[in-house]
């Protein structure tokens, strides 16, 4: 007996059905699933779910760049906002809003060799990174706090033995870290380890010991963070403008939009702004003085012992001109307009190749930005990676043409508790005690009182 083929058509059947109206044809199963598709399918409890909605058309590029332009100008506007907020109100405020760029900045860099750790599956990696970065900043605060608070520090029984024994401290920590990423080394892996040993130390430099000198630039004085923060800023915005006014021959491979042209319109345009906010920024003291008082703010100011660089002195001009031309012989001037030159030069010719070196790290990795912390405008490092170096450079030039080096309340304390004995230092108090009776600044009677204490003791 034959068996039954399964792709018989039964004509009778279609016959049946079809009509001159053909209200009796059966539909095809293509029309079905399209029905099917128009009306929704069914649920569990039998009801027909709605027809999922279509996805809206993709966006044209005019209309990517206007979001991206809007988006770029909002973010601009909160940074500034905050910035300048942050300035006006303390010390402290821009103390935590540069902590915060550091922290992000080593998060972003790491980030970049993070990936393949977390392929191989390896143990402790991102562990140990954030491990060094507490250890590295614990001894570069340490160090700050310490030079420049002494005075409160070093009285404090509590945190005496921290300060006296930091740099102990910061070394045991670190080395237990050092000890820490031997024991997790895998066999197969030592490489790529090795690797990311070094990767965490060179993003440890290159941001986190720049940042700390950038703190020790606002301790001195809130010109010195501001000025060569600005100077970057305002460099980098003419570079852009000249460079696509006039600009013509190509600086650098590294950056192919960089030109000549634009390189050196920005400088001149930098000393031009940077003379002229240093006229505004001299005026206010608690731009120019160190701090003293973590609590002071612009309202309340700070008062201190003006540095020498702020005050205008009178110089003679190298060439006399004539009398007829009424030009004066002398001019009177803050050195500081000369030190600005400095900065203003170094601001344009030098700190951009931190960001060329950005651009390299970038095309090595193969990434356009190195994060999206800051939306509209890519990685925190994308926005910094010129003013880690520019800060380094604005401290060590401060520290060595600019300061003034002298006794201080913090450093007389500090020699006095690790350099004497503590009968020394009740001959150093009679002393002080004695002069500033004399002096008429402290009554008799104190004298006497300190006295009377220390021969009980």
């Amino acid at each position: 007996m034959t068996k039954p083929r399964r792709d018989v058509k039964f004509q009778h059947r279609e016959h049946r059905g079809s009509g001159s109206s053909g209200k009796g044809r059966r539909q095809s199963m293509s029309e079905i699933s399209e029905t099917a598709s128009d009306a929704g399918s069914p649920n569990k409890d039998g009801t027909l779910s709605q027809p999922e909605k279509q996805a809206p058309p993709p966006q044209s590029d005019y209309e990517k760049k206007k979001q991206t332009f809007i988006t770029r100008t909002i973010w601009t506007l909160i940074m500034i906002a905050t910035f300048f907020g942050s300035m006006f109100a303390g010390h402290i405020y821009i103390i935590i809003i540069v902590t915060a760029v550091q922290v992000i900045s080593f998060k972003e860099v790491i980030a970049i060799s993070n990936v393949p750790s977390r392929a191989r599956s390896l143990r402790f990696t991102k562990s140990l990174n954030w491990y060094f970065l507490g250890t590295t900043m614990y001894f570069l605060y340490g160090e700050s706090v310490i030079y420049y608070f002494k005075h409160i520090i070093l009285v404090d029984k509590v945190l005496l033995p921290f300060a006296t024994h930091h740099r102990f401290i910061s070394f045991m920590l670190y080395v237990t870290g050092f000890v820490f990423f031997v024991g997790s080394l895998q066999k197969g892996h030592y490489k790529f380890q090795f690797t990311q040993f070094a990767w965490t130390h060179m993003a440890l430099y290159l941001i986190v010991v720049q940042a700390h000198f950038i703190m020790n630039n606002i301790f001195e004085g809130m010109i010195w963070f501001f000025l060569p923060v600005s100077l970057v800023i305002t460099n980098d915005i003419f570079a852009y403008i000249c460079g696509i006014t006039f600009g013509r021959t190509q600086l650098i491979k590294i950056s192919p939009k960089k030109t000549v042209e634009g390189f050196v319109g920005a400088w001149i345009f930098t000393i031009l702004f940077g003379v002229g906010l240093t006229n505004i920024m001299m005026r206010s003291k608690y731009f120019i003085c160190p701090v003293n008082d973590l609590g002071a703010n612009l309202w309340t100011g700070l008062q201190c012992d003006v540095n020498p660089v702020f005050i205008p002195h009178t110089y003679q001009l190298p060439m006399v001109p004539p009398h007829w031309t009424h030009i004066p012989s002398t001019i009177t001037i803050a050195p500081m307009q000369f030190h600005i030159l400095v900065f203003a030069t170094f601001a344009s010719l030098i700190a951009p190749f931190g960001g060329f070196f950005a651009s390299g790290l970038k095309r090595t990795f193969k990434i356009k930005d190195f994060g999206d912390s800051i939306p509209g405008h890519g990685g925190m490092t994308d926005r910094m990676d010129c003013q880690f170096i520019m800060g380094f450079f604005s401290f060590m030039y401060y520290s060595s043409f600019i300061a003034v080096h002298k006794a201080s309340v913090g450093g007389v304390i500090e020699t006095a508790i690790n350099g004497l004995t503590p009968a020394q230092q009740i001959e150093v108090v009679k002393g002080l005690s004695k002069h500033l009776v004399n002096q008429g600044v402290i009554p008799q009677q104190v004298l006497e009182y300190l006295s009377g204490e220390l021969k009980r003791r």
